[in-house]
C-alpha cells in the first residue's frame, strides 16, 4: 500500500489534507485545530480520528435520506491514515456551505439582535440567545478561498448554485440530515445546535453529502443537561479552544498562540467524549476496526 508521501497533494487545509486517487479522493483528518480561520501550532491528540469516525457514522446513519461520498475506510488508506482517512467519491462540489441552525448562536444571534431575522428568515421576537427555534432554518455561506465565509440569504445561494432546483433540493436535505442528526444526539445526551454541510454532484448527477457531518469542527455540540437559555452555553466543540484563545488577547491574526498543556487535555477529552456519547462506544473500538490500533 502507498504511503501517504507516495500520494500526489491536491490540497491542504485548516484541518485536512486531499490526495488523489485518480478517480477517488483521500481525505485525511489531521490533528490540527483552527481558531478564527488561523491554525494553532499545537495539535490535539486524537481529533482526526474524531472527526473521522463521527462522519462515516453520520454518513451511515442518514444513508437512507441522501448518498454519502465514502467508498472505504480501509482500502487504500494507507497505515499511518488509518482511523483518520477516507477514501471518497469526487464530486463537484456546491459553491455554497449548507448551514442549519436549529438554535440561535454566534453569528446568528449577532444578526438577529440587529434585524430580527437570520440570513433574510424573519424570526419572532423575544428570543434570547441560545433559544430553540421553532423549525431549523436553513442559513447558507458563501465558500471563501481567504477569509471568512459570507452570510447570504436562499435567493443569493440560488445565484451561486446557478440552479433554483437544485438549491432547494440542497436545502430541504440538510434539514433532514440535520433533524435526523440533531434528534439522536439529543437521545444522547447532546444539542445539535447548528451545523455546516458539503453536498456535491456525483458523476451521475446525484446529490451527494461529502466532507464531513455533524462533527466537534462542523456543528456546536451542547451538553444537554446543561443547557439554559439566555446565554452561551458549554459545548463538547472547539468553542472551548476559542473561548481559551479569545481570553489570550491574541487579535486573531498569524501567528496563533500556542495552546497549554491543561487546555489541550481538556480539548481531547471533550472531542472523544462528544464520539463515544453519539455512537455508543469507545473511540478505541473505531480505531481497531479501521486498522489503527
Amino acid at each position: 500500500m502507498s504511503a501517504l508521501a507516495d500520494l500526489p497533494l491536491l490540497s491542504s487545509g485548516k484541518v485536512r489534507e486531499i490526495y488523489d486517487l485518480g478517480d477517488e479522493l483521500l481525505l485525511v483528518a489531521s490533528d490540527r485545530v483552527s481558531t478564527y480561520d488561523v491554525v494553532h501550532p499545537t495539535t490535539i491528540p486524537d481529533k482526526g480520528s474524531v472527526l473521522t469516525g463521527l462522519s462515516a457514522y453520520w454518513f451511515d446513519q442518514t444513508a437512507d435520506l441522501i448518498p454519502g461520498h465514502v467508498v472505504s475506510l480501509t482500502d487504500g488508506v494507507p497505515d499511518e491514515a488509518r482511523g483518520r482517512g477516507m477514501v471518497v467519491r469526487k464530486l463537484e462540489m456546491l459553491p455554497v456551505e449548507c448551514v442549519v441552525r436549529g438554535y440561535i448562536s454566534g453569528s446568528g444571534w449577532k444578526e438577529y439582535q440587529q434585524s430580527r431575522s437570520i440570513c433574510g428568515i424573519e424570526l419572532p421576537a423575544g428570543l434570547t440567545e441560545s433559544d430553540k427555534l421553532p423549525e431549523p432554518i436553513f442559513t447558507p455561506t458563501t465558500k471563501a478561498n481567504v477569509g471568512h465565509d459570507e452570510a447570504v440569504d436562499f435567493d443569493g445561494a440560488v445565484k451561486l448554485v446557478g440552479d433554483r432546483e437544485l438549491a432547494e433540493r440542497a436545502r430541504d436535505l440538510s434539514i433532514a440530515v440535520y433533524k435526523r442528526a440533531a434528534a439522536h444526539a439529543l437521545e444522547r445526551g447532546i444539542i445539535l445546535a447548528d451545523t455546516k454541510f458539503e453536498l456535491g454532484l456525483d458523476a451521475d448527477g446525484v446529490l451527494t453529502l461529502g466532507d464531513e457531518v455533524c462533527t466537534p469542527d462542523s456543528s456546536r455540540f451542547w451538553p444537554a443537561d446543561q443547557y439554559e437559555p439566555g446565554k452561551g452555553q458549554p459545548s463538547f466543540d472547539k468553542q472551548f479552544v476559542r473561548d481559551w484563545a479569545s481570553s489570550t488577547g491574541w487579535d486573531r491574526t498569524p501567528p496563533a498562540p500556542a495552546i497549554p498543556d491543561e487546555i489541550v487535555a481538556k480539548t481531547r477529552d471533550k472531542y472523544r467524549e462528544a464520539y463515544e456519547l453519539i455512537t455508543g462506544e469507545p473511540l478505541e473500538a473505531w480505531l481497531r476496526r479501521t486498522g489503527a490500533a
